[in-house]
């Protein structure tokens, strides 16, 4: 058995996925090439197929972070680092086609919460390396606007045949550039002494709302916290 048998049956996975997609066919197949007894490849993903693609996901958004660590990004504008890390994630995407089936099973009503989930995610873990340190409503603002363009990303950057893949960078460049309007009409509204009249009361409400407490990343059930005496 493999020493990791999480990451080899991941692996062995990815052979699968352009011909099965990722399914019940998909697991048994990479447990088996894994040398994994399929009872434990049901216990290390207990939902099966949507639970090795997000697997999968989140490897990609540990490449993501682990490249971007390597950066030197503080030279660059802040929506530059953001274009960067957006299109870092894509290239560290090896298997197109794993994508594309993972946006197929994603689609289905009954995972499209776990789609979005990964997708909120990937934008937590791109604003994190990028040393975000908001704690108010704005956190949440944040990563749904990156969820949303990086969501658009992925379906345009599916669909594009250009050489290295110039024309989703550029398609990256026109959403930010779009999401940096949205930020000027805001910024805009708030120097206007009519409307900031008007908005007082919904961001007063708003800037009460906090960012969720950051709990440690661990594959256990609850964490342990000493307490002083």
């Amino acid at each position: 058995m493999p020493p990791d048998p999480r990451s080899a049956i991941l692996d062995a996975a990815l052979v699968n996925v352009p011909f099965d997609g990722w399914s019940e066919a998909t697991l048994k197949a990479a447990a088996r090439d894994a040398g994994v007894p399929l009872a434990e490849a049901r216990a290390l993903f207990p939902r099966g197929p949507v639970d090795l693609a997000l697997a999968w996901h989140i490897r990609g958004d540990d490449a993501m972070a682990d490249r971007l660590r390597q950066m030197d990004l503080a030279d660059m504008r802040f929506r530059d680092r953001v274009a960067a890390a957006l299109r870092t994630r894509i290239e560290v995407v090896r298997d197109k086609e794993a994508v594309r089936r993972g946006f197929t099973l994603f689609s289905l009503p009954m995972y499209s919460a776990d789609g979005s989930k990964a997708l909120w995610g990937t934008a937590d873990r791109i604003w994190t390396a990028l040393g975000d340190t908001a704690t108010d409503i704005n956190w949440y603002t944040k990563r749904a606007t990156l969820a949303g363009v990086y969501g658009s990303t992925v379906l345009y950057w599916l669909g594009d045949d250009s050489l290295d893949n110039q024309d989703t960078w550029a398609f990256i460049d026109r959403r930010i550039e779009d999401v940096m309007r949205i930020e000027k009409v805001k910024a805009a509204a708030n120097a206007n002494p009519i409307l900031r009249t008007l908005l007082a009361g919904p961001n007063w409400a708003l800037g009460h709302v906090r960012a969720p407490m950051k709990m440690p990343r661990v594959d256990l059930p609850g964490t342990w916290r000493s307490t002083p005496e």
